[in-house]
């Protein structure tokens, strides 16, 4: 059974720092990469930040320069780190996974999200 924990999420400062982490377990296939998307009220899902397997990183034009995404792969866990956070940075983060199966697509999965609010 595939599990996420996400963690980290909360009430920040503008101008303040946050992390927040995804462990992931019980996937059976190879991840490819992993990474944060977030989704403010009355928004679309967006890319944050990305990570492959290869430790080849890629960030929203927004976040470039705030936010780093390490990853440890032996835990199957991603992290974000947020600095300089802005109101606009206010929004559901969510964990994705990207899998492989050989050189087969797999399967995507998503956590269930965390709530990142900017705010004095």
């Amino acid at each position: 059974q595939v599990q996420f924990v996400e963690s980290g999420g909360g009430l920040v400062q503008p101008g303040g720092s946050l992390r927040i982490s995804c462990a992931a377990s019980g996937i059976i296939f190879s991840i490819y990469a992993m990474g944060w998307y977030r989704q403010a009220s009355g928004k679309q899902r967006e890319l944050v930040a990305t990570i492959t397997r290869g430790s080849n990183t890629n960030y929203a034009d927004s976040v470039k320069g705030r936010f780093t995404i390490p990853r440890d792969n032996a835990k199957n866990t991603v992290y974000l780190q947020m600095n300089s956070l802005k109101p606009e940075d206010t929004a559901i983060y969510y964990c994705n996974v990207v899998t492989v199966r050989g050189w087969d697509p797999g399967v995507v999965y998503w956590g269930q999200g965390t709530q990142v609010t900017v705010s004095s």
